[in-house]
């Protein structure tokens, strides 16, 4: 049976998918089998006669639908990276057939009477395990009554459509208005640029020169493209994206949250959502946000201000579609920073080999190794293996990291086996990027791809790193205002300077970066943080906004666009000039990719990651005169506390444990030039 490459644990190295047995016709029968088999081992657990124990009921289910997760795996990232008519069908028929499987579930009364009825082993992962296990039913409605159990069905199969349509539409509109230009309007753009403008076009089927839209509002592009209508085409067509498509699923996801939300006993979704965060209440968060908004719009205008001088100088005017090409002349003029130049020290291969893999083996001690021998799931993508200090197996890494019309936007990591002692299994992960694909010679990152490479395997190294019993708490299985901690801490490394100097060499020379050129980076690092914060901040607060809503509230938004300017509004965050980074109709991270409530927790997490990385320099990790074996003893530490404890620990002690006090919010606002904002 051909479904069996899908259902059955794969034989190869660490359980890596065997891609290649794999055909998309496979994954609607694999779901139907797999869906009937947990239901089965659901019912071997309650249907038990033996006295309820802790091995035959909470690490029984915590072993049960193994088949599953295996189909989901698979079949969701491909959705992710190689999206198709037929895999988007499948989605279609099997989201909410998942939604009604799971609820099914949560909502079997003998089963979540046996876990009531248990006390855990006496260690902490036992004991957290129980206390979320049964925090997860109640809050998927165990103790709803029947007529209360049947209406929240029904909205979670309906909100799971919403979303996997959310996301559907999003690609779609993102892919057909993929701008399209004549030679004439790339000015700015190198050869190999336009040259790969041509290329994607061709995949396409269009004439002439296309460039890809990005997640984002804002475009990389628009620093590039020296033509003002150029620059407005790749902005415009950015902000139309879902404006038709997604406008109704949008409105009818936040009215179902809410009223969700209600059933279950929560004022709102944000305050459902954030129950199970690290933040306080929607309250810490509020506060965090509307208190940081005056301050980010003030540093934003006074930006603004610079590049409206420079611009007019040349003769020329600042709109939104034109700052970013604007700052970049700023930021080349004050500190010597020319991205064009800066790109040649950056080559792919390099940044991730001698950069990232270099940074991970130098604090953890792990070896990353390319394994030829083991096939992708597309071409392109990279399959490593993960090696610990004594050469025994970690696991293995996935890399895909070029664009494709196929592909979604943005970058992530996700995994296809999580660890777990309890399963027997290690962890094979993925990272993904979007960049674009030089049509010859090697693809030169920009100083923000550099920093995602590296934020991506921060992700990568917990799920990697996890060492715990159950599945249920491996690697990236924890909050959203925790989980981003470990990859933002994972960017500060990227130009670290032991690290930055053993890959930041020219493409074509070999030259090392100069120490002026790293100085002017490190020097111009507040620059743009004015805009940048008031852009993130923008969409966090319509995040926040949506999903504080009651049922009758929400039923009465029918203006999208409005609703947006009036939280900005309310929050002191309505700046010329500066759009949310996501506008509500392609703002994929909340109705699509489970960030909802939950986009605030960036700037949560890096709270900890600016006072954590304090903490790396104090200790001598970091910086001109760090050492190897400090470097070494810190990374140890960190990995002992953070990434191998996925949701194992507390999370607020794991980081005083590390700090040596409870977090300090002072690092993250003079990172941001925000000193004094709270």
């Amino acid at each position: 049976m051909s479904v069996d490459a899908l259902l059955t644990a794969s034989t190869l190295p660490y359980q890596l998918p065997d891609f290649a047995a794999i055909e998309t016709a496979d994954f609607l029968p694999a779901f139907e089998i797999a869906l009937a088999e947990h239901l089965a081992e659901i019912e071997g657990i309650t249907a038990n006669p033996e006295p309820v124990t802790w091995e035959n009921t909470v690490e029984a289910l915590e072993r049960a639908g193994q088949p599953l997760n295996r189909v989901a795996a698979v079949f969701f990232n491909l959705q992710g990276t190689d999206s198709s008519d037929e895999m988007d069908a499948i989605a279609q028929e099997i989201a909410p057939k998942l939604a009604a499987h799971y609820d099914a579930i949560y909502h079997n009364t003998t089963l979540f009477q046996r876990l009531e009825s248990l006390t855990a082993p006496a260690d902490e992962e036992s004991e957290r395990l129980l206390a979320h296990t049964l925090r997860a039913f109640r809050r998927r409605g165990a103790a709803l009554d029947a007529p209360g159990k049947a209406r929240l069905s029904e909205i979670n199969q309906r909100l799971s459509a919403l979303s996997e349509q959310f996301g559907r539409n999003l690609l779609k509109d993102t892919r057909d208005l993929a701008v399209s230009f004549e030679d004439t309007e790339l000015a700015g753009f190198s050869p190999a640029r336009v040259e790969a403008a041509a290329a994607y076009a061709e995949s396409l089927g269009r004439e002439g020169y296309v460039v890809p839209l990005e997640l984002p509002t804002v475009q990389a592009e628009q620093a590039v493209l020296t033509s003002p209508d150029a620059r407005a085409k790749l902005y415009e067509a950015s902000q139309k994206r879902g404006q038709e498509s997604n406008t109704e699923v949008l409105l009818e996801t936040v009215r179902l949250r809410a009223e969700r939300a209600q059933l279950l006993g929560y004022p709102t979704h944000a305050d459902y959502v954030i129950e199970e965060e690290t933040a306080d209440d929607v309250d810490a968060v509020r506060g965090l946000l509307y208190d940081l908004a005056p301050s980010a719009a003030s540093n934003a205008r006074a930006e603004y201000k610079l590049s409206a001088e420079e611009a007019e100088a040349a003769g020329e005017k600042v709109d939104a579609a034109d700052w970013p090409f604007w700052e970049a002349k700023v930021r080349e003029r004050d500190y010597a920073l020319d991205d064009a130049e800066l790109r040649k020290y950056f080559p792919l291969s390099r940044v991730l080999e001698d950069g990232v893999f270099y940074s991970a083996n130098r604090l953890y001690g792990i070896t990353v190794t390319k394994r030829p021998d083991l096939q992708g799931y597309a071409e392109g993508v990279d399959v490593w293996e993960v090696k610990d200090h004594d050469g025994s197996g970690i696991g293995l890494l996935l890399t895909d990291y070029f664009g494709r019309p196929s592909k979604r936007g943005g970058a992530w990591m996700s995994s296809f086996v999580d660890q777990s002692h309890l399963l027997g299994t290690k962890p094979v992960v993925v990272n993904v990027m979007g960049i674009t694909k030089p049509t010859s010679g090697e693809a030169l990152l920009s100083l923000d791809e550099v920093t995602t490479l590296f934020h991506e395997f921060g992700h990568g190294l917990h799920g990697l790193l996890s060492d715990v019993r159950y599945p249920s708490f491996s690697g990236t299985s924890v909050p959203r205002d925790y989980v981003e901690f470990p990859s933002q801490i994972n960017e500060n490394w990227a130009f670290d300077p032991a690290v930055v100097r053993n890959y930041a060499r020219h493409h074509e020379t070999g030259e090392v970066i100069p120490d002026e050129m790293l100085a002017a980076i490190e020097a111009s690092r507040q620059f743009g943080q004015g805009f940048a914060t008031s852009e993130y901040l923008a969409a966090s607060i319509i995040d926040l906004a949506w999903h504080s809503l009651t049922p009758e509230e929400a039923a009465a938004v029918t203006d999208i666009e409005q609703f947006e300017q009036d939280a900005l509004q309310h929050a002191g965050l309505d700046v010329d000039h500066v759009a949310p980074r996501y506008r509500s109709t392609y703002f994929n991270h909340i109705f699509a990719g489970g960030y909802s409530a939950g986009y605030y927790s960036y700037l949560w997490a890096e709270a900890l990651d600016a006072d954590g990385f304090d903490w790396f320099t104090e200790t001598g990790a970091a910086g001109e005169e760090a050492s190897q074996d400090t470097a070494r003893e810190a990374g140890q530490k960190f990995r002992d506390l953070v990434l191998s404890r996925g949701a194992a620990a507390d999370y607020s002690r794991s980081f005083e444990t590390l700090r040596g006090r409870a977090k300090d919010i002072q690092p993250l606002l003079r990172r941001r030039g925000l000193a004094g904002a709270i």
